[in-house]
């Protein structure tokens, strides 16, 4: 009677857990595999896919310098705008954990630009701001510095848009927050007593307490900026120029798959941005035991 009680309910379970069962093996597992098969094939979305083996990847390492171009400007992206986003919202969470009037206030503020910061209006607002006569030169321009458009330039259009994301620090921001509301004042206090200044008490205090969330923040937003697109996509208007300065590695995904049709060998740099992730995140977990603190270990 039991058992098949027991087996009433999982039936049920499975009754309204099979939308969403459905719609993962159609909508996410099915193309996913589809997808690596469609990497090691000739295919134009015109017809039928040809297999050519390991064809893609190697032409991506050995016979595509655009596509080395992609990668090297996605990592200088990643490399720079991670730490920076980071250093920049623990900055402004340990100073709104000040319990200054107000508080909730300056987060929701905060917090604002995370919403938009993705979105094409704001790319759109960022490269007219960044432009030849946009509102970044009117204020240099007040103190007789006079540049050129900064997105037309290849040396300078990637940090704007490292500068776009940089801006949307809300998300980011609003976790440190919460972790540094977490860490009891009884051991501030206890190190102030033992003569540790501010800066002393943040790296032996607040800083190991607050590893578990760094830790958080560095992985997605990590991953985040390897799939960087909108910012690049509006800013260079589709092309990654000015002499692919801003050739992210999506959007040279984009152009191969969706532009010039070559949908096998976007499959393939899909799966490995995939593989790279998947590495990355394996290579985090490893080294965390190494510098993530749990209060709960011995």
């Amino acid at each position: 009677m039991k058992a098949s009680r027991t087996g009433r309910e999982g039936l049920t379970a499975y009754v309204f857990l099979s939308p969403w069962l459905i719609g993962i093996v159609l909508l996410t597992l099915g193309p996913m595999l589809y997808s690596a098969y469609l990497a090691f094939t000739s295919y134009d979305l015109l017809s039928a896919p040809r297999w050519i083996g390991l064809d893609n990847f190697r032409r991506m390492f050995t016979a595509d310098p655009r596509y080395l171009s992609s990668v090297r400007v996605t990592l200088v992206y990643v490399l720079v705008s991670v730490p920076l986003l980071l250093i920049v919202s623990m900055a402004l969470a340990l100073l709104l954990n000040k319990g200054i009037r107000f508080l909730s206030g300056y987060r929701a503020l905060f917090y604002l630009p995370s919403l938009m910061g993705a979105s094409v209006a704001i790319a759109v607002l960022w490269r007219q701001i960044f432009g030849g006569t946009g509102l970044v030169n009117q204020v240099l321009g007040v103190f007789g510095i006079e540049r050129g458009s900064w997105v037309g330039n290849p040396g300078t259009a990637l940090w704007t848009i490292v500068t776009l994301n940089l801006w949307a620090f809300g998300a980011t921001m609003i976790i440190f927050l919460a972790g540094l509301r977490q860490v009891p004042a009884e051991l501030h206090e206890a190190a102030a007593v033992d003569g540790a200044g501010p800066i002393r008490r943040f790296f032996s205090v607040t800083l190991p307490l607050m590893t578990p969330l760094i830790f958080f923040n560095l992985l997605l937003d990590t991953i985040h900026a390897f799939q960087a697109f909108t910012g690049a996509f509006v800013v260079s208007r589709g092309s990654g120029g000015p002499a692919d300065s801003t050739l992210f590695y999506t959007l040279y995904l984009y152009q191969q798959g969706f532009a010039e049709l070559k949908m096998g060998y976007a499959s393939a740099m899909a799966w490995a941005l995939v593989i790279v992730l998947a590495a990355f995140t394996g290579f985090l977990f490893l080294t965390a035991k190494r510098w993530v603190y749990y209060g709960d270990e011995r």
